[in-house]
């Protein structure tokens, strides 16, 4: 019954005992000769239940929950553009078909917009309608009226939710606000300026390896050409302010290996 389920959507799973896995469970996107297929590793220490439960072969997408005791986590697994991806649903959100779990993926401010847009049911699920726009995890919110000073502008700057991640390249984009934070390969999540200035007092290696400022949880705005490998570019012909979708916020994240 699980194969058929991933079979319905046209997709191939392969499950796998694993030592080697730090959660219960764990979800990627491998690639063979016959092409993409789910890799579903389990650890053998723990009792996991694993249930699907909503298909929507039409869509290509289907919800899948693993349970190991009490703990329940959910996961959005489809198809989008050009490959299989998998979703962590936020712990939160009560789900229990794809049509709620993608609606969970949606920021507060998308789904606001929606609402604001009387946007009708049946286009929610595109990847552009009058309230947004959408490329993977990203989704852009239009913001006509934004004035930004071409001083400020910044060219092909990549968009990435982890270092891990292929970034998402946005022509034009301004950046306001936001925790100012110096990053290097030694601190790639960023560090605070005290941190940095203890950092670069307590290591000498600190001094000699480049460092550059960023800026931690800012406004984004982007406008152009979005574009991405394994997905078709998106042009923007005014300035959209970038949100990311909730995957992050869910604990089940960590159980996901493939990353966009």
């Amino acid at each position: 019954m699980f194969d058929k389920a991933f079979l319905k959507m046209g997709a191939r799973v392969r499950i796998e005992e694993s030592e080697r896995i730090s959660s219960p469970v764990t979800i990627d996107i491998q690639r063979d000769r016959r092409g993409e297929f789910f890799l579903l590793k389990h650890s053998p220490k723990s009792a996991l239940d694993l249930t699907i439960l909503n298909v929507r072969p039409k869509d290509r997408h289907l919800l899948l929950m693993s349970r190991v005791g009490d703990e329940k986590q959910k996961f959005l697994c489809g198809h989008d553009e050009r490959h299989w991806f998998v979703a962590a649903i936020p712990e939160s959100a009560p789900v229990s078909n794809v049509a709620q779990a993608k609606a969970a993926l949606k920021p507060t401010e998308v789904r606001q917009r929606e609402e604001r847009s009387a946007i009708p049911g049946k286009h929610r699920d595109r990847r552009r309608n009058r309230a947004f726009a959408r490329q993977g995890e990203w989704f852009f919110i239009p913001e006509p009226a934004l004035q930004v000073s071409e001083l400020m502008i910044l060219k092909d700057e990549p968009l990435v939710r982890s270092r891990m991640g292929k970034p998402h390249l946005a022509e034009y984009c301004y950046r306001t606000g936001g925790k100012l934070v110096y990053v290097s390969p030694m601190a790639p999540e960023g560090l605070s300026e005290e941190a940095y200035r203890k950092r670069l007092h307590d290591d000498p290696r600190a001094s000699r390896i480049p460092w550059r400022t960023m800026r931690r949880n800012p406004r984004v705005y982007v406008r152009g050409r979005i574009s991405h490998p394994d997905h078709a570019t998106l042009v923007l012909a005014e300035w959209h302010r970038v949100y990311m979708n909730t995957e992050t916020q869910a604990k089940a994240n960590v159980a996901v290996v493939f990353l966009d």
